[in-house]
């Protein structure tokens, strides 16, 4: 294994890098106060369009796709590993690239299950980054950690599918430019368990669905929200259905392996960041007669806080040379295994430099408490920790039954 970095994907580590520096960093403030002045907590700023066009002209779009298209390079997961580090650093740069969730998961399997009608309808204006779409899955009825359990009913009615069903946490649907729901519910329920579930695209300003509420995440309000939707016997045609009927546990499972990576490396650059104004912060403080940096107990909190981030990334940057290598499927226990090691290492980091900024750390005029938020979230979005030490358990128990 070399984990060196290929020469392509340094040299668009240098061009992000760059950009980050004189774009986004620069911008971080101005599309917070856009969003303030427009007194709509979901208002899309102005300076994404800027920073999109920006990254466009500069080559930085769509790094995570791994298909070779005309949108996209098809870098690996080991060369978009240190690029989506990069972008973890700020919550403005995964849009500008047009490397956002809950988008890139939903191009990916639009790329792999959607028809050329679909592709054409869908896929290529999320490419384009003209639109935005949503993920609508978890349940607010059902333990929705087993996908199994979701009770969405998706009715056949001649040619079309008829859906009634409550979903909720439902990311980007406050956005006015989400238009498509990649919707998970059960088209038999006399199948095998994991054969029950299809996947339909349904336009959102199909009749029937309502948008009931934003959801907030520790008080934070995300510009793309979270949302509750009802699904009212709405009524789509059956070629909106994903793959083929039964499928839809399979392709949740598709879907789910890159993102889990993609939200890992992401992590990784937020506790990086923090790090870093920890660092920048004891530096330039004193207590106590002395730069707060002098404390042992600060020194530790830095030295602490720089081993587990580089411990980490070797274990993210193994897991995207395995998916890389062996497939997604084969690489399954690594992925379960840094959805939960890096959220609880990005968590540990940030709470340190909240500590070690004082008043600061809880404030708005640092990114550290809305990262905060962002991290504990991890720990449940995308399968909660327990559930994947509970996959990686069984396979390690495999191996000696």
């Amino acid at each position: 294994m070399d984990f060196e970095l290929s020469p392509v994907a340094e040299e668009y580590r240098t061009r992000l890098s760059a950009f980050m520096d004189e774009h986004v960093y620069p911008n971080e403030e101005r599309a917070e106060e856009e969003i303030r002045a427009s007194g709509d907590p979901h208002h899309h700023p102005e300076v994404i369009e800027e920073l999109k066009a920006e990254a466009r002209r500069r080559g930085l779009w769509n790094l995570f796709l791994p298909h070779r298209t005309k949108w996209t390079e098809g870098l690996s997961n080991l060369d978009y590993a240190p690029l989506a580090e990069i972008t973890g650093r700020s919550h403005l740069a995964p849009e500008a690239l047009n490397c956002s969730a809950p988008d890139t998961g939903n191009m990916e399997i639009l790329t792999m299950f959607g028809t050329p009608e679909q592709q054409e309808e869908w896929l290529y204006p999320l490419l384009e980054g003209e639109i935005r779409s949503c993920f609508a899955m978890t349940e607010p009825a059902v333990a929705s950690s087993d996908a199994t359990n979701i009770e969405t009913e998706i009715r056949s009615d001649g040619g079309d599918y008829v859906i009634t069903g409550r979903k909720w946490w439902i990311s980007g649907a406050a956005d006015a430019r989400c238009k498509v729901a990649i919707v998970m519910g059960k088209t038999d329920r006399g199948a095998p368990a994991h054969r029950q579930q299809s996947m339909v695209l349904v336009p959102l300003d199909t009749p029937g669905v309502r948008v009931v509420r934003n959801l907030t995440v520790f008080g934070y309000s995300d510009q793309e929200g979270h949302c509750e939707i009802v699904f009212d016997g709405v009524r789509v045609p059956k070629s909106n259905l994903l793959g083929e009927e039964g499928g839809g546990f399979a392709i949740a499972q598709a879907r789910l392996g890159p993102g889990r990576i993609h939200h890992c490396m992401r992590a990784i650059g937020a506790a990086e960041r923090a790090l870093e104004i920890m660092c920048r912060r004891v530096l330039s403080r004193s207590a106590f007669g002395g730069p707060i940096a002098d404390q042992g107990v600060v020194q530790q909190w830095i030295a602490d806080s720089r081993l587990e981030i580089d411990q980490a990334r070797w274990y993210v940057l193994y897991t995207a040379f395995a998916m890389d290598r062996f497939g997604n499927k084969a690489a399954r226990n690594e992925i379960s295994g840094i959805k939960v090691v890096v959220p609880q290492m990005a968590l540990r980091v940030i709470d340190r430099a909240i500590q070690a900024c004082g008043a600061a750390g809880v404030g708005p005029d640092l990114p550290l408490a809305r990262m905060y938020a962002s991290m504990r979230t991890l720990r449940i979005a995308d399968g909660p920790d327990e559930v994947h030490r509970r996959s990686v358990a069984r396979r390690e128990l495999g191996r000696y039954a």
